[in-house]
C-alpha cells in the first residue's frame, strides 16, 4: 500500500480581501457623490422639485395643467378661445309636471235601452255632434206614436167643443137657451185646449227621447277604449258610460314651482307678458311642445312650499298625452346686457370659480369670477370679467397661470347674442346647426359642441398651419441663448447666501425660464455625473 501524496500549498487569495475591496469601492463612490454631485446645483434640485410640486398643486387647483406642463418655458400650448360678449340670457325655471286633457267627458246614455250599434273605433278622433253609438229606437218610436194618437183625439174633441160653443151663442142671441149652458160649453172648450197642450208636450217629449237613441259626441277629442259592447242594456246610471272623450288639442300641463319664484311670475302676468313654457320628455332629450303660461293657483301648498301653475300647449301632433309625465322649462326672467361666456370656459377648483384669460402677450392668467344664470352652453358672469376679454374654452388641462399659449380657433365655442355662429363658418351651415340645436336639451347641446371641438382639433392637427392675418403682424420669435458654464457658475454662487425658501424660489424661476432643450441638456448632465460616480 503506497503512502499518500503530500498536499500542495494553496495560492488562493485571503477571504477577507473581497469584502474589503467592496467596502472600499462603496466608500470611494460615496465620497465622489458627496463632492461631485452634491454641488450647489445638485443641492438646489430638491427645492426645484418642491417648486415643481407646488406648480403641480397650483395647476390642479385651477385645473390649469398636469405635471407643470404648459409653463412659459415649455412651448406654447394650443388652445381654443372665445371672446366674452354682452347679450341677453334667459333665467329658466325647471319643474316636474303632468299633462292633463283640457276637457274630459264620460258619455252616458240619456235614455235606457239596448245598445244596438257602436259607431266608433277605439282611439278615434271625433268631432262635436258626431254619432258614436245607437240605442234601439223601436220602444221610443212606439211611445211617440201613442203620444201623437192622444194628441189627435184631444184635438178632435176640442174642435167639436168649439163648434158647439158657436151654436150655443147663436141660440142665446135668439133667447132660446139659458146663459148658463153657454158658459158651461165655453169652460169645456178651455179644458180641451189644456188637454191638447198636454198631449202636444207628450209628443215633443217622445220625439226628444227618440233623438236620444242616437248618442253623439258632446265635444271634439279622442275616444278611449270601448267600455261596453253592442247588445248590452245601457242606462243613464251606468258609471262607465258608453265612451270617454278627452280633448287633447290644445292640452294643459300642471306643474309646481318654489314660492320664492312666484312674485316674478305674477309681475310678468300682471304686465300682460306671455311667459314661454317648454315641455320636455322624461330624459330631457326631446322637446315635446312649446306653449304659454295660463294662470297660477290661488294658494301655496304649506307642506312643500310650492304653488301650482297651469300652461297650455298646442298638441296637433299628439306628442303630449293625458297624465303624461313631462319636464317643464319656463323662462322666468330675461337678464339684459349680461357678460356671456361659454360654460366650458368656467372652471371650478380649490380657488373657487375661475376662468383662464388670454392676454395680449399670448400668456394666460387666472381670474376668479362670480357666475350668474346658465342657459344652454352660455353662462353669465356677474363679476370678475369684462366684455372683449378672451377666455380659454378648450385645452385648459394643459395650461396654468402664466403659461404661453397658441390660439388655434379664435372665437370658438360662443354664439353671438343674436344666435349667430362661429367665425369663419358658412352662413348656410351656421343656420343648419342653429336649427339642429333648437331641438336639443342643454346636455345634448354640450355633448354636440364637445364633439365639434374634437373634430376641429383633429382637423387642425392634420391640416397646414393657419393663415396669418396680414393686418396683425406676427411677433418675431427670438431663440433663447443657451446658458454657458459661466452662467451656471454665477447662478451657483448666487445661491450660496440664500435661505432654503429663497433657493426654491430662485430655482423655480430658473426652471421656468428654461426651454425644453435646456431642460433636456440639464437632465443629461445630471445622468452623466451620476454614471461617473457609479464607475
Amino acid at each position: 500500500m503506497s503512502a499518500p501524496l503530500p498536499m500542495q500549498p494553496s495560492h488562493a487569495r485571503p477571504r477577507w480581501l473581497v469584502p474589503a475591496g467592496i467596502a472600499a469601492i462603496v466608500v470611494i463612490g460615496a465620497l465622489v457623490w458627496w463632492f461631485a454631485i452634491r454641488t450647489p446645483e445638485a443641492s438646489s434640485a430638491a427645492p426645484g422639485k418642491a417648486a415643481t410640486r407646488d406648480a403641480k398643486a397650483e395647476g390642479k387647483a385651477g385645473r390649469g395643467g398636469r405635471g407643470g406642463r404648459g409653463g412659459p418655458g415649455g412651448g406654447p400650448q394650443p388652445v381654443a378661445v372665445a371672446t366674452a360678449k354682452r347679450g341677453d340670457i334667459n333665467i329658466v325655471q325647471t319643474a316636474l309636471g303632468t299633462a292633463n286633457a283640457l276637457r274630459t267627458v264620460i258619455v252616458k246614455p240619456r235614455v235606457d235601452g239596448q245598445l244596438k250599434d257602436v259607431l266608433f273605433t277605439e282611439g278615434q278622433a271625433v268631432k262635436q255632434g258626431q254619432v258614436i253609438a245607437q240605442i234601439d229606437p223601436v220602444p221610443l218610436q212606439v211611445a211617440l206614436a201613442q203620444a201623437e194618437g192622444t194628441l189627435a183625439r184631444d184635438a178632435a174633441q176640442l174642435n167639436n167643443a168649439r163648434l158647439d160653443l158657436e151654436r150655443y151663442r147663436k141660440l142665446l142671441a135668439q133667447d132660446s137657451i139659458a146663459q148658463q149652458q153657454v158658459d158651461q160649453q165655453a169652460a169645456q172648450v178651455r179644458q180641451l185646449e189644456g188637454s191638447v197642450k198636454v198631449s202636444q208636450s207628450q209628443v215633443d217629449n217622445a220625439k226628444l227621447q227618440l233623438s236620444y237613441a242616437s248618442i253623439t259626441a258632446p265635444i271634439s277629442g279622442r275616444l278611449g277604449l270601448r267600455p261596453v259592447d253592442a247588445g248590452n242594456m245601457v242606462r243613464g246610471s251606468d258609471a262607465a258610460g258608453v265612451a270617454v272623450i278627452t280633448q287633447v288639442d290644445p292640452i294643459s300641463v300642471v306643474f309646481t314651482i318654489p314660492q320664492d319664484t312666484l312674485p316674478r311670475i305674477l309681475a310678468r302676468l300682471k304686465a300682460g307678458d306671455k311667459i314661454a313654457v317648454e315641455a320636455w320628455d322624461r330624459e330631457q332629450k326631446e322637446i315635446l311642445a312649446r306653449g304659454t303660461l295660463i294662470t297660477t293657483d290661488n294658494q301655496i301648498d304649506v307642506a312643500t312650499g310650492t304653488v301650482k301653475l297651469k300652461a297650455q300647449f298646442p298638441n296637433g301632433e299628439g306628442k303630449l298625452f293625458p297624465n303624461q309625465f313631462v319636464n317643464v322649462r319656463m323662462v322666468v326672467e330675461v337678464r339684459r346686457d349680461a357678460v356671456l361666456v361659454p360654460s366650458a370656459a368656467v372652471q371650478r377648483g380649490a380657488q373657487g370659480t375661475v376662468v383662464y384669460v388670454v392676454r395680449d402677450d399670448s400668456t394666460v392668467g387666472l381670474k376668479p369670477v362670480t357666475t350668474g344664470p346658465t342657459e344652454g352652453q352660455l353662462t353669465a358672469i356677474e363679476t370678475g370679467l369684462t366684455a372683449g376679454e378672451r377666455v380659454v374654452v378648450d385645452g385648459v388641462d394643459r395650461i396654468r397661470e402664466g403659461a404661453r399659449v397658441e390660439v388655434t380657433e379664435p372665437g370658438a365655442g360662443l354664439r353671438d347674442a343674436g344666435g349667430g355662429g362661429r367665425g369663419g363658418m358658412d352662413p348656410a351651415k351656421r343656420e343648419e346647426m342653429r336649427k339642429k340645436m333648437e331641438g336639443m336639451s342643454p346636455e345634448q347641446r354640450q355633448e354636440f359642441m364637445k364633439k365639434m371641438r374634437e373634430e376641429r382639433a383633429k382637423a387642425g392637427a392634420q391640416s397646414a398651419p393657419a393663415k396669418v392675418d396680414a393686418t396683425k403682424p406676427e411677433p418675431a420669435k427670438v431663440e433663447p441663448a443657451k446658458p454657458s458654464d459661466a452662467d451656471r457658475d454665477a447662478f451657483r454662487k448666487s445661491l450660496e447666501g440664500m435661505t432654503p425658501e429663497q433657493r426654491r424660489e430662485a430655482m423655480q424661476k430658473r426652471l421656468e425660464s428654461m426651454t425644453p432643450e435646456e431642460r433636456e441638456a440639464r437632465k443629461k448632465r445630471r445622468e452623466e455625473r451620476q454614471g461617473a460616480a457609479k464607475e
